[in-house]
């Protein structure tokens, strides 16, 4: 009556995962994609993780972040929350953190919200701060009134 009972598996029936092991599946970091040093992409490289890339791009590449060792090269626009540059990029790049080796050449407008730069890195183009939208500066939708005045109706004011 109350003898405890042996759970055995059943044959060609997997128990189903626990939600901390589901939790923790999510959470487990992943590791990078690696493009070798005798690989050459012509494409577009899309990516909603991490890429390092070693060999030569052309195309655009767009991941969360990337980082591009000595012996990469990239032809193409940059998009990434993160980016590091030890090689080479003849194109536009566009992330919040950018950060440029000592050993990297960039040919194109670097646009940012942080970029540390080592001494001896090379760069030319711009340098032009990430702009976020301001929610003072987003119009109002039809039918909201707003209660604090704008900065042509304060100086009407006065």
């Amino acid at each position: 009556m109350f003898s405890k009972q042996d759970k055995k598996p059943v044959p060609g029936k997997t128990p189903a995962p626990s939600p901390a092991t589901v939790d923790q599946a999510r959470r487990s970091p992943k590791v990078a994609s690696v493009i070798s040093e005798d690989m050459t992409i012509q494409g577009h490289l899309l990516s909603e993780g991490e890429i390092h890339i070693d060999g030569k791009i052309v195309g655009d590449v767009k991941v969360a972040r990337l980082t591009l060792g000595e012996t990469g090269l990239i032809e193409g626009s940059v998009t990434a929350e993160a980016v590091e540059i030890r090689g080479k990029v003849v194109g536009p790049i566009t992330a919040k953190v950018v950060r440029l080796f000592a050993s990297c050449h960039v040919e194109g407008d670097i646009t940012h919200e942080q970029l540390a730069m080592e001494t001896g890195a090379h760069f030319q183009g711009r340098s032009m701060k990430l702009q976020r939208p301001n929610a003072a500066a987003l119009p109002l939708p039809a039918g909201v009134v707003s209660l604090t005045p704008s900065p042509v109706q304060a100086a009407s004011a006065v």
